[in-house]
């Protein structure tokens, strides 16, 4: 159960276990002094970044000499292997560890490195400036609180220069300075200095980014304007560069923040004579406690924690954000993996403190993938630990952030172009907006078997279902439970309840294909039941007149019969031959918190382009029988 393992956060307590023999190069250039001790320090992240050869390397690597960081004995050695190879030293060779970095004169992957002034220890996070190591640019910025952007003096502001600056404010880094480096080499030219911070500054308005807090002329190689001021630069007034370093602001600790745990996995050991049914997942802000109400989203299921579960460790009443564990609930509610656990009671419920669901989101989106993203197929988004089909809904704009000026109307977004556009999913996620949580707040977009895209969410946007999603937590906020949980009714049956719904146009042999399932499901001991429209119309839907207007309140009325039979733990069978083929969504939000499974019947509807089963219409009902089984063992509804 290594899982349960109290897990520290890497940037709060994980240092302390790290030690000289099992850092790499890169993590041990710039460790000075015990890493325990940094545990009682504040400590920040910051990446730099910019385009290849502006000196970002240089610029670590100088600051690492000047502040004292090295290891003892560092920099000589640096020297010497220069001397005995023929080459000329340079800073950057204190970081850049790879014989293909030293080579070629890059950066290839990103580097960590260590230093502390009298107020705080820093990580520094060297990234790739090469655009074909954009991925791993973004890899380290996606773990700063801020960040150093590097300009070359003389080629001035270049493509790669206005592209980190787009992902820095696409990545939600809202500390920004830039170091405008290699001053030497324009005669330290205080025109210059000020031409390029103007059309930066002008380049970043544009696209809407964060401007920078402070431009710094600098001298990577000679040490200028690093930890020292330089005096062959009069003119320039500002802070250094370590000086801009510390006037950065800690961000809040995540432990105050509101409660967030994606659901990674849930246990039970009943082979080991252990009843306990575990919810486990690692906690991503806020704190909880033994007796708090919390919330799963997006099934709205409610209940209260009745004990933190730890490995190999005492017994805890509350844990914070950075720890893996796990949790028992006073009800043993059914809840799977990717649903985000917060906090339910009313001081919690005000925006942005619980999360948003929907089936759409606007997000900011950088595309890396060899093929475009196009709104004509569908891909797959992972975030927190969800995964699940997603298509693009619309694009607003698409940027290509390498020039000034070039927002593009296009109706896809190719490679290392900016996109600030819709997704949208079949079913409901839970997510927040980056502003409000960054590990909500981020996905990324799996095109294969690769990651294609990444972005952040900016906000939900509404969708036809969003106010069926509020009736359905009014229900499950309300709902009076019985005496039988719906776990031991899923453990006395053998199975999970589910709605098996057969969609597709009339004609094609969805009724028939129901039977048949309903059926088999039965004579295999099952609690099956055929719930047909045409039953409620007769019966709770007797007092409405069938036209257009009413077509809401049928599929309201449609899922309530349905939620009943659920709730009691039977797999519901039935079809859209009554509701309408494109009110399944409508049901799926009505009852969120159980599955849902559609299975299309030679339909080109696009909204069931993502279907669990599609069949063809000629298959035998021994046929789709077989097929409904495989799919209810795959969903882990049955055994």
């Amino acid at each position: 159960m290594t899982s349960l393992t109290p897990t520290p956060s890497p940037d709060r307590r994980g240092e302390k276990a790290l030690d000289s023999k099992t850092l790499s190069h890169r993590e041990r250039v710039g460790r000075h002094g015990d890493p325990g001790e940094a545990s009682t320090r504040e400590q920040m992240n910051i990446v730099i970044v910019g385009h290849v050869d502006h000196g970002k390397s240089t610029v670590v690597g100088r600051l690492l000499a000047d502040t004292g960081s090295l290891p003892e004995g560092k920099l000589e050695a640096v020297r010497k292997e220069c001397q005995r190879t023929g080459k000329p030293f340079e800073y950057a060779f204190l970081l850049d560890a790879l014989s293909d970095e030293q080579d070629q004169g890059i950066t290839i992957d990103t580097a960590r490195s260590f230093f502390k002034t009298s107020k705080r220890d820093y990580i520094i996070i060297d990234a790739p400036g090469h655009i074909e190591f954009l991925k791993n640019m973004i890899s380290g910025a996606a773990r700063a609180e801020a960040a150093a952007l590097v300009i070359d003096a003389k080629e001035g502001v270049r493509e790669n220069s206005r592209r980190h600056g787009y992902i820095l404010a696409m990545l939600g880094v809202r500390q920004v300075i830039v170091c405008v480096n290699k001053m030497d080499l324009v005669d330290r030219s205080e025109a210059q200095f000020k031409q390029i911070e103007k059309e930066f500054r002008a380049f970043l308005a544009e696209i809407g980014a964060v401007s920078p807090k402070q431009f710094i002329p600098v001298s990577a190689v000679n040490g200028e304007n690093l930890a020292a001021r330089s005096a062959l630069m009069p003119w320039y007034k500002g802070p250094t560069f370590l000086e801009s370093l510390d006037a950065f602001e800690k961000a809040p600790s995540k432990k105050d923040r509101p409660f967030r745990m994606p659901v990674q996995a849930v246990y039970k050991f009943v082979s080991q004579g252990d009843d306990r049914r575990i919810i486990a997942g690692r906690i991503e802000s806020g704190k909880a406690s033994v007796g708090d109400k919390v919330v799963f989203f997006p099934s709205n299921k409610s209940t209260t924690i009745k004990s933190i579960e730890v490995f190999n460790a005492p017994t805890r009443k509350q844990v914070e954000a950075g720890w893996s564990t796990g949790f028992t609930l006073a009800e043993e509610i059914y809840v799977t993996r990717g649903e985000i656990m917060a906090h339910t009671d009313l001081a919690y419920r005000q925006v942005g403190q619980t999360p948003l669901v929907s089936t759409r989101f606007r997000a900011n989106l950088i595309w890396l993938g060899k093929k475009p993203f196009s709104p004509e197929r569908d891909y797959k988004l992972k975030i927190h630990t969800q995964a699940l089909p997603v298509r693009i809904q619309k694009i607003y704009k698409v940027i290509d952030a390498s020039e000034a000026g070039s927002t593009l109307r296009k109706k896809e977004v190719g490679r290392h172009d900016v996109a600030d556009l819709v997704l949208e999913t079949r079913q409901p996620i839970a997510f927040d907006t980056i502003a409000d949580e960054e590990a909500t707040g981020r996905f990324v977009i799996v095109d294969g078997y690769d990651i294609a895209g990444g972005g952040i969410i900016t906000g939900a946007e509404k969708d036809e279902k969003e106010e069926l999603r509020a009736e359905a937590q009014t229900w499950d906020f309300n709902w009076i439970r019985g005496g039988v949980s719906q776990e031991a009714r899923a453990e006395k049956s053998g199975h999970a309840p589910a709605l098996i719904m057969f969609t597709g146009k009339a004609g094609v042999g969805k009724h028939a294909y129901a039977r048949a399932v309903e059926k088999a499901l039965f004579e295999k001991g099952m609690a099956a039941y055929m719930l047909d429209g045409s039953n409620i119309l007769l019966g709770v839907d007797a007092d409405m007149v069938w036209m257009r207007s009413t077509q809401q309140e049928l599929v309201r009325r449609f899922a309530e019969v349905a939620y009943l039979l659920l709730d009691a733990g039977h797999l519901v069978i039935s079809t859209t031959n009554t509701i309408g083929l494109a009110d399944v969504a409508a049901v799926q939000a009505l009852i969120p918190d159980i599955p849902v499974l559609a299975i299309d019947i030679n339909s080109a509807d696009a909204a069931l382009s993502s279907a669990d089963l599609k069949l063809n219409g000629k298959e035998t009902e021994t046929d789709v029988i077989t097929k409904v089984y495989a799919l209810l063992k795959k969903r882990r509804i049955s055994e």
